[in-house]
């Protein structure tokens, strides 16, 4: 049931995606809303498993021995979250059908709302920490695509960045919290976080930690002072804002400072830090937002607010202070994702929502006023309100003494300022918007009711503002009990969903805020109605030119300067820089270990063997020398060198690295040749100057040289002729066909016992292929290098002075026979990488080099016959076979999960077939198919962008051409 929940949002993502061209705006909407109304459903189905303390559970082994399993698990907790976040996305997608307009890419906006859901959905019901800061993360990525949705607008792009950079920087310290989480309970299962609170908050790293996840948590729901990023997401459409405010995105951080509040609280520091950033949000959002023009972003400081209100109940560190903010929690959310979309339909109808242009709109949208207006007195804390509930509570918490400080004395006064702060700019958005003169000058000057299931979301949400409010402990009573009891456990206090509790010290207190807030909005009635936008004495001091100044002083000055003391443009000093950390890195470890040196015995080498590795040196100093002005010559040496290198792994009997490196030195070498025809040319009649500075550049890099590759040989040489007991190869030899059902060790060792480092591999594999892509697409060669090569041109201007021959026959008939033997050879060269692939389970081949295989017989035909020659005949679509590769990989490893196993848990077997008999066959096969389409599709995607250069040349000769004969 898990996994269904979780999955359903990101499959109707994808669904939605791939109808993104359709012009149909019900079929987006039809879909989006079955997927939501069916994660509530399916939330709905597991409250019966989260009753009386139960919790529900998926697990399925990734990386057991790491501690790194795919665990879900939903509590009271996460289940009365999973109803909040799938129930208000229901209501968000039916609003969001009549909100957003005919222009708008409606898929491409549910889809992003679904995976977004999806992500938050990951983060309640994640059973592993690390699984949750995956989904955090995701969160924030989602959140940008939301928040970025109109982008042609700069505001809206801005807002996104911001966004994301201030979240995403709180994720990563997230993730290094969770780290130092686990590495203090040995675990990164949640439940047995969750049951030893007393090892981690006595522990050494508890500070570390605590700072970490706080900074986490306080980023993804904007407490101070990372307040400043979620005003300015406003630009978000208002569907985005109402589900972001209320169920999800800044709901994330309180949500994480509950689920770890039994193991992080009851310490001083917990109280202080979280504390003191609560108390300022609460009261510096609520003081924001009093002088808002803009309703959404009254809203939005607000919100802030309000969650420096849960934020600050959670700092107290007592079980009655948690069940507040849990219930307060829930409040926010159904009074903030109505407010929301009442202004929403107010900008809808009216074309604003600066409130200095708004007034009197009571007599043109009734019924959406007086939804407002009961959603913004449960926001003030009006009697009878939900909102009034849990805001009671947060009032007899704070005269509650919980610390010795000052923050725990001043928190009464605090509570109460905030209090009427809410009050009035609640008030505002009630009489500025909905009472007074008609408005005028309205971008929409006719505003009406908006039709009726736009309304609908509004009109439930504040029935259940009423209902909570009139009937707490009948209507929430029983589910906030179950959310409770599986966060406190033997804590949960006793307390009560009353309505009256009598005349005490906080209803006092609510009564003060609602007076003082009363006056002080009659006060600021007159400045409000003609004042600037922002609050006074804070005007100068916004967020987003802070982040900005910060933004371009770290990623441009900051960069630049780095850059200019330490940066070049010179391939030769980053190289220098790459070798001498790799020396460094190769010898700090042997140093520490205490690398035991012992004689080179020379005694056991072959002559045959030294003869082959002098061609080899010599080769490779030939390339050397030779590299800067006889590239051809060079490349041909630097080739040699890789035969010695293959007939040394021939010699040392490891066929499988002699084909795998015989066939990356043919692909290779064949694609650099082609590049080096776009190189710009070098001239040796320039010479260079030889300074005592060059003469001593060159004598360091040739010591450097020098010591990394005596370093390597010797550590390679005494690897190879000492013995070495225990080693893993003894193991990899002995379980190859066991456990992984080949014969040949090096192909089992890559697709089976090390199968997750192979997966990563092709990633980085098919990564390299797009940038390389990326890169020559954009690539423009030198003026010097768009000529025809010289003796090209000898050859057209032989074939242009044969009346019967035309430009480039003379290549052709040279090329004719090569060009018909490279045809011939395609099927051939496809049977054989056939054959490598079948083969590469019990002897040497596999996917890799079946993969290179195959790229030369593509890249033959191209060498055959030109680029559009092949073009025309082979339709070979790279990205496909990349991305067919990832997924077969990647499936084949999710597979082993249906069985019960970790991932790439690999299982053989043998087939009987007709007339053939028996024949060995294991799931591994499937994942080197993924290696063989990805190394094919990288291959020939490299292939094709070097190819296209000369079409591209060709295309711009002839544009010069057709502008010489116009002049």
């Amino acid at each position: 049931m898990l996994v269904l929940l979780l999955a359903v949002p990101f499959l109707g993502s994808l669904a939605s995606a791939f109808i993104l061209n359709t012009t149909s705006r019900q079929l987006p909407v039809f879909l989006a809303g079955v997927v939501a109304l069916s994660s509530v459903g399916l939330s709905a189905l597991a409250y019966p498993y989260v009753t009386d303390g139960n919790v529900l559970r998926f697990h399925a082994e990734w990386l057991p021995q790491f501690g790194l399993d795919f665990s879900l698990r939903m509590d009271g907790f996460a289940w009365i979250f999973s109803m909040l976040v799938t129930s208000i996305g229901f209501l968000v997608v039916l609003y969001a059908r009549y909100y957003m307009g005919d222009d708008d890419p409606i898929p491409r906006f549910f889809s992003f709302l679904l995976a977004f859901m999806g992500a938050m959905l990951g983060i309640l019901i994640s059973g592993n920490i690390i699984l949750l800061s995956i989904f955090w993360e995701l969160t924030s990525i989602f959140s940008f695509l939301l928040i970025s949705y109109w982008h042609s607008s700069a505001a809206a792009r801005d807002g996104a960045r911001m966004a994301l950079t201030v979240t995403g920087i709180g994720g990563f310290c997230l993730l290094i919290g969770m780290l130092l989480l686990g590495h203090i309970v040995g675990s990164y299962d949640l439940d047995t976080i969750l049951a030893s609170g007393d090892a981690i908050r006595n522990h050494p790293l508890y500070l570390p930690t605590l700072v970490f996840i706080l900074l986490g948590a306080l980023t993804k729901s904007a407490q101070f002072p990372f307040h400043f990023w979620l005003p300015n997401a406003m630009a978000a459409p208002t569907p985005v804002s109402a589900f972001l405010h209320s169920a999800t995105m800044v709901k994330a951080g309180v949500f994480l400072l509950v689920r770890f509040w039994p193991v992080l609280s009851g310490t001083y520091e917990w109280f202080f830090l979280v504390g003191l950033a609560g108390m300022l949000t609460l009261l510096l959002g609520a003081f924001f937002a009093m002088f808002q023009r803009d309703l959404k972003g009254l809203l939005a400081y607000s919100t802030i607010s309000h969650l420096g209100l849960i934020t600050t109940l959670l700092s107290l560190g007592s079980p009655l202070s948690t069940v507040a903010a849990i219930f307060h929690m829930l409040n926010h959310a159904t009074f903030k994702a109505s407010l929301f979309m009442a202004a929403g339909i107010i900008d809808h109808e009216t074309g604003t929502r600066d409130m200095q242009k708004l007034s009197g709109l009571f007599r043109f949208l009734p019924a959406t006023a007086t939804l407002a207006m009961v959603a913004s007195a449960a926001m003030a804390g009006v009697p009878l309100l939900n909102g009034f509930l849990s805001k009671e509570m947060f009032f007899a918490e704070a005269v509650e003494t919980h610390a010795d400080s000052v923050l725990d004395r001043i928190l009464p006064y605090v509570a109460t300022l905030a209090g009427a702060f809410s009050v009035t700019y609640s008030l505002r958005f009630i009489h500025t918007v909905f009472f007074g003169p008609p408005p005028v000058d309205l971008p929409k000057p006719h505003p009406h009711e908006p039709p009726r299931w736009m309304r609908f979301p509004i009109e439930i949400l504040v029935v259940v503002c009423l209902i909570v409010g009139i009937v707490p402990a009948l209507s929430i009573g029983p589910f906030l009990e179950t959310a409770v009891a599986s966060v406190l456990g033997a804590r949960t206090p006793d307390y009560s969903l009353s309505i009256w509790h009598g005349f005490n010290v906080p209803l006092i207190m609510s009564l003060v805020a609602l007076v003082g807030g009363t006056l002080l909005y009659m006060a600021l009635r007159r400045y409000l109605a003609t004042s600037e936008d922002g609050p006074p004495y804070f005007r100068r001091l916004r967020g987003q030119r802070i982040f900005e100044r910060v933004l371009v002083t770290v990623s441009w000055r900051w960069a630049r300067l780095a850059e200019s003391r330490l940066g070049t443009r010179n391939l030769q000093p980053q190289l220098r820089w790459i070798v001498a950390i790799g020396f460094a890195a190769g010898l700090l470890p042997l140093y520490l270990a205490g690398f035991e040196r012992r004689p080179i015995v020379f005694s056991q080498i072959d002559p045959a063997f030294v003869l082959i590795w002098m061609i080899g040196m010599a080769l490779a100093i030939g390339a050397a020398v030779y590299a800067k002005y006889h590239r051809l010559a060079a490349l041909v040496m630097l080739g040699g060198v890789g035969l010695v290198v293959c007939l040394t792994f021939v010699w040392l009997s490891a066929p499988d690295l002699a084909i795998t490196q015989l066939l990356v030195e043919i692909v290779t070498t064949v694609l650099i040749l082609l590049g080096l025809r776009w190189l710009p040319k070098r001239n040796p009649d320039l010479g260079d100057v030889m300074t005592l500075r060059s003469r001593f550049r060159r004598f360091r890099d040739l010591l450097l040289a020098v010591a990394c590759g005596v370093g390597m040989t010797v550590v390679a040489f005494t690897v190879m002729t000492i013995p070495v007991p225990d080693a893993i190869a003894t193991y990899f030899l002995e379980n190859a066909y066991a456990q992984g059902g080949g014969r040949n060790v090096v192909n089992v060792i890559l697709v089976d016992f090390r199968g997750f480092d192979t997966l990563g591999e092709i990633v980085v594999l098919g990564i390299v292929g797009l940038t390389v892509y990326a890169l020559l697409r954009r690539f423009r060669p030198a003026p010097d290098s768009m000529e025809m090569p010289e003796q090209q041109q000898i050859q057209n201007r032989f074939d242009e002075e044969q009346p019967e021959r035309s430009p480039g026959d003379m290549v052709r008939d040279y090329l004719l026979v090569p060009s018909v033997l490279m045809q011939w050879m395609f099927p051939v060269i496809l049977m054989f990488a056939v054959y490598l692939f079948i083969r590469g389970h019990d002897m040497p081949g596999g996917g890799f080099s079946a993969g290179l295989t195959l790229s030369i017989a593509f890249l033959l035909q191209y060498l055959a016959g030109g680029t559009r020659w092949a073009e025309d005949r082979i339709r070979i679509l790279p990205l496909r076979w990349m991305g067919a590769g990832i997924l077969t990989a990647t499936a084949t490893g999710a597979g082993a999960w249906l069985l019960g196993y970790p991932f790439l848990t690999s299982h053989f077997r043998y087939l009987e077939l007709p007339l053939i008999g028996k024949i060995p066959a294991a799931t591994a096969l499937l994942f080197d198919l993924g290696v063989f389409a990805l190394v094919v599709g990288s291959t020939v995607l490299i292939l094709v962008a070097l190819a296209h250069q000369s079409i591209r040349i060709n295309r711009l000769r002839a544009i010069e051409a057709a502008r010489r004969e116009e002049a």
